[in-house]
């Protein structure tokens, strides 16, 4: 049914393609084909069969005390292989219209892995200084024109804030610098909860996630700072039957710079965030009171901080490095439950010197990519102590075809 659904779209996308002619409207079509290897010195927290590699996974004694974890694998996959259509549109209410369809065949779990999945759908009306985005597309954390340049499909992720979500976004510009709204909901990068991910705990709290930013841009500069909140309803009902409305928020800063240099490109981001997990980053919440007559718990986030730098340069032949760190701070009070990602984890780096050669429509590339995480004991307040590193050293070699 799925392969139906899929063959409908390309038909129904080509037939829109000869729909360009003698009117406006027109569909555009680009991507990629893309194959990935990947060797991992040990087992891994990942997505998608070891694709996208978040972090080691921990020592795991057998009986003999041997590390369990500690075992190599390898794997080759196609499925970052994507298709894009760029919909060209006639003038509507006075500003110039455009539509972007976007998927890939990385699928939504590792149990349908190899089907199509809709990464970007949406709209744009663009006046002279303000657009509105209608539709899915990157959340505003991930900074389009900021952003690591690894050929790992983590992007850069548990450092980098990586989500893509229904949104309406608001872009106005006074010259170079550009102001930035969005009222954003949940699909695909979900919050975790007493239920498992949901995008349920977003909905049921009747308020989108918020977002605002400023950026200042000269094209070789780029600069600016963001404010992200959001606040989820965890339970409708507690655990002994009494109705509850509470509800945990989450505050997050972000702020970031790229310098297009003579000989280089440099970018970093520090991001200092609660209850970040919907994002790929370590954090979530947890239950810090219950009341003793009803059951009903008030909660509190946790928090995590991140510092990422990416270099690169070239062009034919391309070099880059990648370096990040992110650190859990935990909550201020004790927590009684968690939800979230990394609860044993005090911190996590890495770093992925990488190399990509170019020639037409096609790249060969190769990163080594060194991430390493500390596991320790959670305490009352899940801030972690004890903790020790455990590092995987990744070996990726990738080819492309664009189109």
């Amino acid at each position: 049914m799925k392969t139906k659904a899929c063959l409908g779209l390309v038909v129904l996308m080509v037939f829109a393609a000869n729909l360009q002619g003698e009117s406006n409207f027109g569909i555009k079509f680009s991507g990629y084909i893309k194959t990935d290897l990947i060797a991992d010195s040990r087992q891994t927290v990942a997505a998608r069969e070891g694709h996208f590699l978040l972090y080691p996974s921990y020592e795991n004694p057998d009986l003999n005390g041997d590390d369990a974890n500690a075992r190599a694998n390898l794997n080759i996959l196609a499925i970052q292989t994507r298709l894009k259509g760029t919909v060209t549109g006639p003038e509507a209410f006075g500003a110039r219209s455009l539509g972007i369809i976007e998927g890939a065949f990385f699928g939504s779990a590792d149990g349908n892995i190899n089907t199509f999945r809709l990464r970007h759908a949406f709209l744009t009306l663009a006046w002279d200084r303000t657009s509105v985005l209608f539709g899915q597309f990157w959340h505003p954390m991930f900074v389009t024109s900021v952003y690591p340049g690894t050929v790992s499909f983590n992007t850069g992720a548990p450092f980098q804030p990586f989500s893509r979500n229904p949104q309406i976004r608001l872009t106005h510009s006074l010259g170079q610098v550009y102001i930035i709204a969005a009222a954003i909901a949940q699909r695909d990068f979900v919050s975790i909860g007493p239920n498992g991910g949901s995008s349920m705990y977003l909905r049921n709290s009747m308020i989108p996630n918020i977002h605002a930013q400023l950026q200042y841009n000269t094209k070789p500069t780029i600069l600016g700072v963001g404010l992200d909140w959001k606040a989820l309803t965890p339970k409708l009902i507690s655990d002994t039957g009494y109705k509850t409305t509470e509800m945990v928020s989450a505050l997050s800063f972000l702020a970031y710079a790229r310098f297009n240099l003579p000989n280089f490109t440099w970018k970093v981001e520090g991001v200092y965030g609660q209850n970040l997990a919907d994002h790929l980053m370590l954090g979530g919440y947890g239950a810090e009171s219950v009341a003793p007559e009803t059951g009903i718990e008030g909660y509190m986030p946790t928090g995590v901080y991140s510092v990422w730098t990416d270099i690169s340069s070239g062009d034919a032949i391309g070099f880059g490095l990648f370096a990040g760190y992110t650190g859990n701070l935990g909550a201020s009070e004790t927590l009684y439950s968690f939800y979230g990602r990394g609860s044993n984890i005090a911190a996590i780096y890495r770093l992925s010197p990488r190399v990509t050669w170019t020639s037409g429509k096609t790249q060969l590339a190769a990163e080594v990519e060194y991430t390493a995480a500390s596991y320790g004991v959670p305490d009352s307040d899940y801030t972690v102590k004890d903790a020790e590193f455990v590092g995987n050293l990744r070996l990726l070699l990738a080819a492309y075809l664009f189109f």
